[in-house]
């Protein structure tokens, strides 16, 4: 584990892996919250019209 940080390239490129998989799950998380968002305005919908 030592040797992953000895090189300035390598740290690097795991601090740019690091802030992609950050930026990806931030943005999954915000679809999901949406999607049950919508999904529980439309069952609160189907409810108040029956």
């Amino acid at each position: 584990m030592s040797v992953l940080w000895s090189d300035p390239e390598y740290g690097l490129i795991a601090a740019l892996i690091a802030a992609g998989i950050v930026t990806a799950v931030s943005t999954l998380g915000s679809t999901v919250s949406n999607t049950f968002t919508s999904i529980a305005n439309s069952m609160t919908g189907a409810a108040a019209g029956s």
